[in-house]
């Protein structure tokens, strides 16, 4: 069977569903930066307005697909203590257990597109220490204080484009830290930029 070329081909009818798609991935986009707010204005307008699929595809066409999320990541620090530090893909999830020596997270020398990190720690006997950039901010909710308890010394200024970093778990006995690079490690990230 073939189809009757006299005959038009007629567009397909985009759903909600299709629309809400493209209006999240052109958000997305705008998260990313891979286009500007005017633009996302723009494109969102059509979007929501689209009836048929022919309408929608090109709104979405020129942007280079996202990174496909990284795997979850698992410290596990032992007795020697574990350390994930310098460039690195950040997952959406990190779990991290503090063992007898202790585990450290240093997200200063990362690019991080996501806007929620979730990080399930376990502080056990070690602790664990988390790092975060200037700009970045902690929510901790839902964190067992356990007997070492949390510390948060970090500024609650959230700067657009970063990421909320979401501790979730126990602090254990030997607790969690969340803070902003200590003066010799902003000299170093200074020195290493140059």
């Amino acid at each position: 069977m073939s189809a009757d070329p006299s005959r038009p081909v007629v567009p397909l009818r985009a759903s909600d569903a299709d629309r809400e798609a493209v209006v999240a991935e052109l958000q997305d986009a705008a998260a990313d930066g891979r286009i500007d707010l005017d633009e996302l204005g723009v494109r969102l307008e059509v979007a929501l307005a689209a009836r048929t699929h022919d309408e929608l595809a090109p709104l979405t066409a020129d942007l280079v697909p996202a990174m496909p999320p990284a795997q979850p990541l698992v410290l596990k620090a032992g007795m020697a203590g574990v350390v994930r530090e310098g460039a690195w893909r950040v997952p959406e999830h990190i779990s991290a257990y503090g063992g007898l020596g202790g585990a450290k997270i240093d997200f200063t020398r990362v690019e991080c597109r996501l806007r929620v990190v979730e990080i399930e720690v376990d502080g056990q006997t070690g602790g664990v220490e988390i790092v975060i950039p200037d700009g970045w901010v902690v929510e901790t909710g839902e964190l067992d204080p356990g007997l070492a308890g949390f510390r948060n010394r970090t500024t609650a200024d959230k700067l657009p484009g970063t990421p909320l970093i979401r501790v979730t778990g126990a602090c254990g006995m030997g607790g969690v830290t969340v803070r902003h690079p200590k003066r010799g490690e902003r000299r170093k990230l200074l020195k290493e930029s140059r």
